[in-house]
């Protein structure tokens, strides 16, 4: 696999013809982009700025400052219930871990096993020379925990499971991620949990699947603070994994960009140690912009919505007899609207788009409206 045979970002080239088309002073409504509207909290960027004036602007280690691997490891442990130590965790923004981690596993073994529709880990777990296989989901949208485990055997390097799901917003099981964990731990292969949106949960309950061990082994479990505190631009994450794994992550990422800013990581320390409070109140704003989606996307008569569980996506499905690629591209042409194409999330979103509700109110009622309007034509 050469850079040059792979396909761009779907997601990010809606933005770039999103950005285009205002930059020509065209009106754009987008419903396209997964990032909160919300400034990131002043007391963050606060941390951020005193550290920079007090001369934290050079090379750290590749792992992360103490302070914030301390910080992410009492937060897994008080949160997520993992049992974590400093020595298992990595300071690292979760799209480029997961790319590390692919490269990290990279080896005997030539399978990685990802979910269909899911996010873009196919195009990294490639670039890292690993053959792709898939795992289908139910009619509601959640995992087909019986296929995923029919294709589980001793040349799989890792499955990936992401909960709550983008693009579908569905929040994993305790007892589906239990059966994962013991077939994973049986034949020998890694579960890479991917928890990018893990504070966006609304009826249920999040559960890590990393806490059912001992210490981290099989689990490596990747998070994000781009969600949980609407810090998108400042790419903080964080990985936890047994020490090997995280060795080679870290050294992804001595040869490639050396470490992370030293004065970004003291102002992610502070989140993950304080931060709650800004967590709450994202949640229940998202909340309430979820029940409206629910609402409106169930009075199109051509658009069919599962419960909305978790992150800020809905996924329907539609009966216009298009493809999603056409349906999103006549929907930004025609209506100036933007969504992304369920096509864009694997060969089974097809028939589906994907529907962010991360802006603000009015821009998610417009172009709701005019979803509606295409749909009628």
């Amino acid at each position: 696999m050469y850079i040059s045979d792979l396909e761009g970002s779907p997601s990010l080239e809606v933005v770039n013809l999103v950005l285009q088309k205002l930059s020509r002073g065209e009106k754009i409504t987008s419903l396209a982009i997964g990032e909160p509207l919300y400034k990131t909290p002043d007391k963050i960027m606060e941390i951020a700025y005193e550290s920079m004036r007090n001369g934290d602007t050079h090379y750290t280690s590749s792992y992360g400052i103490p302070e914030v691997r301390e910080a992410i490891a009492e937060k897994v442990r008080r949160k997520n219930g993992i049992k974590a130590s400093v020595d298992n965790t990595i300071f690292i923004t979760s799209k480029q871990s997961i790319f590390a981690t692919f490269m990290a596993l990279a080896g005997k073994r030539s399978r990685i096993l990802l979910p269909n529709p899911g996010y873009f880990f196919s195009e990294p777990a490639e670039i890292a020379g690993f053959q792709l296989s898939y795992y289908r989901m139910k009619s509601d949208l959640s995992p087909d925990v019986d296929d995923l485990l029919s294709k589980l055997d001793s040349n799989v390097a890792a499955v990936l499971v992401n909960s709550p799901s983008n693009p579908t917003g569905k929040v994993m099981d305790r007892e589906d991620l239990q059966a994962i964990y013991e077939a994973a731990r049986k034949h020998g292969a890694k579960i890479i949990s991917d928890e990018a949106y893990e504070d966006l949960v609304y009826e249920k309950k999040h559960f890590s699947i990393g806490s059912l061990e001992n210490s981290p082994d099989t689990v490596i479990s990747i998070f994000s603070l781009s969600k949980s505190y609407s810090m998108t631009g400042w790419r903080s994450g964080y990985t936890v994994a047994d020490q090997k794994t995280v060795s080679n992550i870290s050294k992804v990422i001595e040869h490639t960009y050396t470490c992370s800013p030293p004065f970004i990581q003291k102002a992610s320390a502070y989140a993950l140690k304080y931060g709650d409070k800004f967590i709450e109140e994202f949640r229940k704003d998202f909340r309430k912009k979820r029940d409206t989606v629910a609402r409106r996307i169930g009075e199109i008569p051509t658009l069919s919505l599962g419960p909305i569980e978790g992150a800020f996506y809905a996924f329907p499905s539609y009966t216009k007899k298009v493809k999603s690629t056409v349906f999103s591209k006549e929907l930004l042409e025609k209506h100036g609207t933007a969504v992304l194409p369920g096509l864009a999330f694997g060969s089974a979103g097809e028939g589906h788009i994907r529907i962010s509700f991360s802006g603000t109110q009015e821009s998610i009622d417009h172009g709701l409206d005019e979803i509606e309007k295409y749909l009628r034509e």
